[in-house]
């Protein structure tokens, strides 16, 4: 099979989706992309650039590549993806949670370090006021 109108090479995914090559091999070997391949060619369809689209949606919200895996294999083409969907939304419900509790964490130690540098400047001006005393 040569590339066709309906199929992408690795390049024009990787353009595309901006990833790398070793990216898209990774995905592949992880079972979550299915190329055609030719020889060492690989030719991706319109299922894998939408398959790679939740692929990148999920890793930037931070499910796991497992959790990926499993709610893509649960897609049914007839479009009775109510279980995919029940599945997505609870994982999503759990990653948020997850990803609040890090913002409030990560907030705390903000205000934190904001408060030590204003008592880091108190003690640096006292040391510039010590050395012009002592200078005089």
């Amino acid at each position: 099979m040569t590339q066709t109108a309906e199929t992408f090479s690795i390049r024009q995914m990787c353009d595309a989706f901006d990833v790398t090559a070793r990216t898209l091999r990774f995905y592949e070997s992880k079972e979550l992309l299915f190329p055609i391949r030719e020889g060492t060619s690989r030719h991706f369809t319109k299922q894998d650039r939408a398959r790679l689209t939740l692929i990148l949606r999920g890793k930037r919200f931070g499910f796991s590549l497992e959790d990926i895996r499993q709610l893509l294999e649960m897609y049914n083409r007839d479009g009775s993806n109510e279980a995919q969907l029940t599945r997505t939304y609870l994982i999503a419900q759990d990653r948020l949670s997850q990803m609040q509790a890090q913002r409030a964490e990560l907030d705390e130690a903000i205000a934190d370090l904001k408060t030590q540098l204003v008592e880091g400047e108190k003690r640096l001006a006292q040391f510039a006021r010590s050395a012009r005393t002592a200078a005089e």
